[in-house]
């Protein structure tokens, strides 16, 4: 059990880790912009995810997104809790997500962790959305390890969410010009 946590943690680290190499950019952009703006945004998030059964979502995310007129590209990535009144269930998700264009769908994934105290179980999510100013919806499926009978969680769900924005920070690189 331990042996896959932490796999699942090295393994959602090294993409993450991966992603941020990726953003940058600068060696493989031969010709670059006059002017590259950079936003980053950090904030709670509230939501509501329904499958078989109801759950309350509460959490933290963050927001990397280039400012360009072609191609804007968003990344993000979660940490949050939910829980289940009713059958008392808790859940920690840990994400990422990307939208790779101005309108449509968002791809990531979650690693979560679910417990009713009694049993406990991790797992990963594929998810699929769609993300309109701050609202996010979400559609993904939970892979998670062997079930028992009487462990109250979804498996295929879709979840809602308010993102609220905190704290915005601004990033201006202007290209210097190259003497000759």
């Amino acid at each position: 059990m331990k042996l896959l946590i932490k796999s699942l943690f090295l393994g959602f680290f090294l993409v993450v880790t991966n992603v941020s190499a990726q953003m940058d950019g600068s060696s493989t952009n031969l010709k670059r912009r006059l002017i590259d703006i950079e936003v980053k945004k950090t904030g709670p998030y509230f939501g509501i995810q329904r499958g078989k059964y109801t759950v309350l979502e509460i959490g933290a995310a963050r927001q990397w997104k280039k400012i360009r007129i072609k191609q804007p590209v968003i990344h993000a990535a979660h940490v949050g809790f939910n829980y289940n009144f009713k059958y008392n269930m808790l859940g920690y998700d840990m994400g990422y997500w990307y939208k790779p264009n101005r309108i449509g769908l968002t791809y990531g994934g979650n690693i979560f962790f679910r417990t009713n105290f009694d049993n406990t179980r991790v797992g990963i999510s594929p998810v699929l959305g769609f993300r309109f100013a701050i609202l996010h919806l979400q559609t993904g499926y939970h892979f998670m390890t062997r079930l028992p009978d009487n462990f109250e969680t979804n498996k295929f769900f879709v979840s809602i969410r308010i993102g609220i924005i905190n704290d915005r920070d601004f990033d201006f690189n202007l290209r210097k010009k190259r003497k000759k």
